[in-house]
């Protein structure tokens, strides 16, 4: 692409970025950022390009989930821990529902910045700068906090490094051996959900001894010891971006050297914006968020700006519209998508349009509305012949109270007993078990169709 340079986006209008108070500090952090090794490395980018165009095809599927917001002082070896062991229980649930390849894609080790639905917040008569995540500001409350301060850059590469490190020893190291499926287990609640997985888990381990004893388990061994993690966040702070973009000397295409898979928020995917502007010019795997407001014009620019050469895997398009509203949005997007013949991953992201203000003052979601839009996706694209090819979820891995509803129930009353993000709610571990199991059946009443269509 000899029309696109990494600081082009610099020239196009930005939104929803920190303007610096001192810049000689940013311009220093930024030297100091470029000369860091990249986070994630091309050869992994276009292995995860390469399976996301799978998923498009209904050849596998996409889980996608972690922190709405990560956080400094949140951070520890446990916390990645425990979110990585979720994902590999959805994925197992998920892959045994229905009976395809899960690709595994946290969002982690950079999901560090927030849009915000207003630059300002006031409290008690005071206005000051809205908390936009721990790589630009401070969550307290006061005016020193607020000030965007580009030395948390650093923070965020050195967290996301050691996050990194982690989840790939977890990954390759043994953790993930399938052969370990029961050892997953290890700190549920009890739960018909939990019980229900314990029993999925055995009938796993059945095979798998089957296998064992027909002499077939060593040529697969690598294969169920190890599993693919990628990471993901949102391209949003543009400075940070280009700073750990690199050349790959092997396909001399540029790659975003901060995760496997960066994606376009709603609020910031103006097609003539400094956002798309720098993600058009990367090769890796991007996604671009589809609310309510996007219109078909938009989205025809989009595709062409973002993925002019119609590569699967290239694009991945993830609606989140809130319940109720999906099928007032996504049927004329995929229509438009179909008539420019575009190759896109569509992805369910059922969090973002369905956050409300509880009773008792607390941001949370609904589990009934994030399962009731999940739901709509599929439906959707059952009736328009098209394939539902992931989800897209905020969670964690740690015993939260901050969406409402689940098996156990967590009402208004609840949130306050174990609320602690730092910007929008997540699922729990037990909720999000729960929901894999759901978007399971969803999966299998999907491949059931495909049986009965391919009979006749």
């Amino acid at each position: 692409m000899t029309d696109w340079q990494k600081s082009g986006w610099r020239a196009k209008p930005r939104v929803q970025m920190p303007d610096y108070t001192d810049a000689a500090a940013l311009a220093a952090v930024e030297a100091r950022l470029t000369q860091y090794p990249p986070l994630v490395f091309a050869g992994e980018a276009r292995r995860l390009k390469s399976q996301l165009g799978a998923a498009s095809r209904g050849e596998a599927f996409l889980l996608q989930g972690g922190d709405c917001a990560e956080a400094f002082d949140q951070f520890s070896a446990d916390a990645i821990r425990d979110t990585f062991k979720v994902m590999l229980q959805m994925a197992m649930v998920l892959t045994y529902g229905a009976k395809v390849p899960v690709v595994k894609v946290g969002r982690m080790a950079g999901q560090f910045a927030k849009p915000r639905s207003a630059p300002t917040e006031t409290v008690e008569g005071l206005e000051l700068p809205s908390y936009r995540g721990d790589i630009i500001n401070e969550l307290a409350f006061t005016p020193e906090a607020r000030i965007p301060n580009p030395e948390k850059m650093l923070q965020a590469y050195t967290q996301a490094a050691a996050t990194l490190n982690l989840l790939r020893a977890f990954s390759k190291g043994g953790y993930a051996d399938m052969h370990q499926v029961h050892q997953w287990t290890l700190g549920f609640t009890e739960s018909e959900k939990a019980a229900k997985y314990r029993e999925m888990a055995n009938h796993i381990a059945d095979a798998l001894d089957f296998m064992t004893a027909a002499g077939i388990d060593s040529a697969q061994a690598h294969t169920l010891q190890t599993v693919d993690f990628y990471t993901s966040h949102e391209s949003l702070l543009l400075e940070y971006e280009e700073a750990l973009t690199r050349l790959d000397s092997t396909s001399g295409k540029w790659l975003a050297g901060s995760g496997h898979m960066l994606w376009i928020g709603d609020r910031t995917r103006q097609p003539d914006g400094a956002h798309v502007e720098f993600l058009r010019g990367v090769q890796n795997p991007i996604g671009l968020k589809c609310g309510p407001t996007m219109t078909s014009d938009d989205l025809k620019r989009l595709l062409a700006t973002l993925n002019p050469g119609n590569e699967a895997g290239r694009l991945t398009l993830i609606a989140r519209f809130g319940a109720g509203k999906v099928a007032d949005n996504l049927p004329r997007l995929i229509r438009t998508v179909e008539e420019e013949g575009a190759k896109v991953l569509w992805v369910c992201d059922p969090m973002h349009g369905n956050t409300i203000k509880s009773a008792t003052g607390y941001k949370t979601r609904p589990f009934e509305a994030v399962l009731r839009e999940v739901q709509e996706f599929f439906g959707i694209h059952r009736a328009e012949g098209t394939i539902p090819g992931g989800v897209h979820f905020e969670m964690t891995g740690q015993d939260v109270t901050e969406c409402t509803g689940g098996m156990r129930a967590l009402s208004d009353e609840n949130l306050s007993d174990r609320y602690h993000t730092a910007c929008d709610p997540r699922l729990n571990a037990s909720q999000s078990l729960e929901l894999a199991f759901l978007v399971a059946e969803e999966l299998k009443v999907l491949r059931d169709d495909r049986k009965q269509a391919q009979a006749v």
